[in-house]
C-alpha cells in the first residue's frame, strides 16, 4: 500500500477531512520525505521538534535517525491517529503533543522530556522540521529565530514556493521578511516540490528550505558599553521598507525626520546611490547604514 492509499485509509478510519484553513495537504511523495530527512542532517543524539506532524510518515523517518522526536500536531484527530500509528510501529522515542505550537511556545510551559535545552556549547540543542501553512510562517520564524529562549541550531521547513523565494532573496528582491530571516540565519532552498505530491492537491507549489542559525547575529557591535539592540536595527529596516515603491532616501527622510541632504550624505558614506531602494540593499548594506546612523545619534 503506497502513502496516498495509507493516507486516505487513515483519514477514513479517523474521520479526518483535510481542512484548507489549516493547510492540511498531506505529503504523499516518499522521495520528498527522504529529501527532508536528509536535509536535517540528523545524528543519533539529535533532538527534533517536528511541527505539523500529521499522520506521521515523516515522524517515523526522523525517529529512526534521531535520539528523540517531539511531534507537535494541532489537530486532535490527527494527533490521535499519529499516536496510535506510532504505537503500532513500536516507535518509542516520539512524544506527541496536541497543541498549537505558537500558543504552546508562548505559554512558558516546557515541552516534554527531554527539554529543548541549551544543548551543545550552550546553544542549538535541537533541530526543527516543520510543514508550515502560509499564514503562520512569519510569526513562526520570528518566534524561533529571534524570540525563543532556546533556539534551534537548524530548521528544515516545507514552505510555499513564493515564501521560500522571498526568504532566500538576494539584493534587488529583498523584503522585510528576507532581511529579518537572513539576519538570524543562512537560508537555502534545498528542493522545489510540485503540488501533485500532496493530497488534496494545493493550488501552489512548495519548497524545502534549510536554515542554519548564525551563532551570533551579524550585529554585535557596542552601544554605550552594551550590545546593540536588535529592535533599533529593525526599526531602521522597517522605515526603509515603509513605502515599497519609493526610494530609500524619501523613506529615511520621513521616517527618521532628518533633512534630505543629510540622508544623501549618509547614503554616500555607505556607498549607496541616492536613488537606491530598500529591496536593493544587502544585509551588509543595512549594517553599514545602521552603524553610520547610530554613530551620529540619528536613530
Amino acid at each position: 500500500m503506497n502513502i496516498l492509499q495509507q493516507t486516505k485509509q487513515l483519514c477514513q478510519q479517523y474521520n479526518i477531512k483535510p481542512a484548507r484553513s489549516r493547510g492540511q495537504n498531506f505529503l504523499i511523495g516518499q522521495d520528498v520525505y527522504e529529501k527532508i530527512t536528509a536535509a536535517a542532517e540528523l545524528k543519533s543524539d539529535d533532538i527534533v521538534l517536528e511541527v505539523g506532524a500529521g499522520l506521521g510518515f515523516l515522524t517515523e523517518m526522523l525517529a529512526r535517525k534521531a535520539e528523540k522526536v517531539i511531534a507537535v500536531e494541532i489537530d486532535s484527530k490527527l494527533a490521535e491517529a499519529l499516536q496510535n500509528r506510532l504505537e503500532e510501529l513500536t516507535i518509542k522515542n516520539v512524544t506527541v503533543v496536541n497543541e498549537n505550537i505558537l500558543k504552546y511556545q508562548n505559554s512558558n510551559r516546557p515541552l516534554p522530556n527531554p527539554p529543548l535545552s541549551k544543548g551543545r556549547e550552550g546553544w542549538g540543542g535541537y533541530k526543527i522540521v516543520a510543514n508550515l501553512p502560509y499564514n503562520i510562517t512569519s510569526r513562526f520564524l520570528r518566534e524561533f529565530l529571534a524570540e525563543a529562549e532556546n533556539k534551534p541550531s537548524a530548521m528544515v521547513l516545507m514552505l510555499q514556493r513564493e515564501v521560500a523565494e522571498r526568504i532566500c532573496a538576494r539584493p534587488g528582491q529583498m523584503s522585510l521578511l528576507s532581511v529579518s530571516t537572513q539576519f538570524y540565519s543562512e537560508p537555502k532552498i534545498i528542493a522545489y516540490v510540485p503540488a501533485d505530491v500532496f493530497w488534496p492537491k494545493p493550488k501552489v507549489a512548495s519548497s524545502i528550505v534549510h536554515l542554519s542559525r548564525l551563532r551570533h547575529p551579524l550585529l554585535s557591535k557596542e552601544r554605550g558599553g552594551g550590545e546593540v539592540g536588535e529592535k533599533i536595527f529593525f526599526k531602521l529596516v522597517r522605515i526603509g521598507f515603509s513605502a515599497k515603491r519609493k526610494q530609500l532616501q524619501g523613506n529615511l527622510t520621513k521616517g527618521l525626520k532628518i533633512k534630505k541632504e543629510d540622508v544623501n550624505k549618509i547614503l554616500a558614506d555607505c556607498g549607496l546611490k541616492e536613488t537606491a531602494r530598500a529591496q536593493e540593499l544587502s544585509l551588509a548594506d543595512w549594517q553599514k547604514l545602521f552603524v553610520v546612523l547610530d554613530g551620529r545619534n540619528m536613530l
